[in-house]
């Protein structure tokens, strides 16, 4: 369903909510959640907040715990570890967006300064 989200991005919202309701069957059947429990909660019980045992830098970087992983498995693709590992590697301003729209908006810019490989 990420695959070519720009082809997405004009859709109404009836053929959204379709989408959603699809990705939301494929995560509820790869927790094993009943089928009326909400996800959101399900799926943020995946990722974890990096707490330091002590003060660091990193204390204020809004990172999240990357659990360890066979890496010789497939294990790398997974949600849980995936969503972090791609989380820690944005820049600060992209993850401290005050709104869901001002979040997309940052992270387009920085994916856009990426790939064309502007300052």
């Amino acid at each position: 369903l990420d695959y070519c989200n720009v082809l997405l991005s004009g859709l109404p919202n009836y053929a959204i909510r379709s989408l959603q309701l699809v990705q939301n069957a494929a995560a509820r059947l790869l927790t094993k959640t009943r089928k009326y429990d909400h996800i959101t909660p399900v799926l943020s019980e995946l990722l974890t907040p990096y707490t330091p045992a002590r003060p660091l830098r990193s204390l204020d970087a809004a990172l999240l715990v990357i659990p360890s992983i066979n890496k010789k498995s497939l294990g790398f693709r997974a949600f849980a570890y995936r969503a972090p590992y791609l989380w820690n590697t944005l820049p600060l301003h992209v993850k401290e967006a005050s709104s869901v729209e001002n979040f997309k908006s940052r992270l387009k810019t920085h994916l856009y300064s990426l790939f064309y490989g502007l300052p």
